[in-house]
């Protein structure tokens, strides 16, 4: 487990700057936190850090979103999701369970049996002001690799 707080905005983009670096295909990471905490804007530095220059957006009405890049971006957005049968309906197994590409889910804290056993696991929760803590957490052989290199680099008081 890691835990880091940013100071402002452009601190938790550096953060998710510095994932983006190390990040590999086939990686799983769910975001959780309440409406406004910074979930996209976290994704949206991601994504920018892996080569995405069309707008990044919350997929909250579309429930989906893919980025192209060096390597595609999928971005799910659960929080008008009712049920794992939307889940199938909008082709969340097939994406999850893929080797190629990137796949970034916000609000999975609403379907944890539906969640890859390997994934790396964010919460974020709002401080005072523009503060945030972020706790990663790691499922699974390949994102637990990620968790320990995250540790060796980033400063838990980014």
């Amino acid at each position: 487990m890691l835990t880091c707080i940013t100071h402002s905005p452009e601190e938790t983009a550096h953060l998710a700057s510095t994932i983006g670096k190390i990040i590999h295909e086939g990686t799983v990471i769910c975001l959780d936190g309440e409406l406004g905490v910074g979930k996209t804007l976290f994704v949206r530095a991601l994504a920018r850090t892996l080569g995405v220059e069309s707008d990044v957006t919350s997929p909250t009405f579309n429930l989906m979103n893919i980025y192209e890049a060096a390597c595609p971006i999928v971005h799910f957005d659960l929080y008008r999701i009712e049920s794992e049968e939307e889940l199938e309906d909008i082709g969340f197994y097939e994406y999850v369970d893929a080797t190629e590409g990137i796949v970034l889910i916000e609000w999975a804290e609403k379907f944890p049996e539906a969640l890859p056993e390997d994934r790396l696991e964010v919460r974020i929760d709002a401080l005072d002001g523009e503060e945030r803590q972020f706790i990663f957490a790691a499922e699974g052989e390949k994102s637990t690799a990620l968790l320990e290199e995250l540790n060796e680099i980033v400063d838990p008081e980014h």
